[in-house]
């Protein structure tokens, strides 16, 4: 398993999926969205793996939501941009295992990887 967190390190549900994978001794790479943003292709990946939505990905009570004005936007690739630009737009956590993805807290997909 090659196992990535990618969330915040103030959000309560990212600290979950960490202790999750601490407490089964299943080693990840945490990846702080605070300090660096995804990539275009990673998005995409998670996207390819989560069925597509690019609503998905993004956090509307997230503080930067308003700031940001993403939801005036009207193309994906703008979206996709204020998204690598403010890595606190995304959902969290989103947790990676190579081909697979999940966006939130996710337990019960995340046994089936095991």
């Amino acid at each position: 398993m090659n196992i990535q967190i990618f969330g915040l390190n103030k959000c309560f549900d990212t600290k979950k999926a960490q202790r999750y994978f601490k407490e089964r001794k299943i080693k990840f790479q945490f990846i702080d969205l605070s300090q660096k943003s995804m990539s275009k292709g990673e998005i995409a990946a998670v996207r390819a793996a989560t069925g597509g939505s690019l609503e998905a990905l993004i956090n509307e009570k997230s503080k930067m939501y308003d700031k940001s004005f993403i939801k005036y936007l009207a193309g994906e690739d703008a979206k996709i941009e204020k998204l690598m630009e403010y890595g606190e737009l995304f959902k969290t956590p989103i947790v990676r295992n190579g081909k697979q993805a999940t966006i939130g807290y996710q337990p019960d997909i995340w046994k089936t990887w095991e």
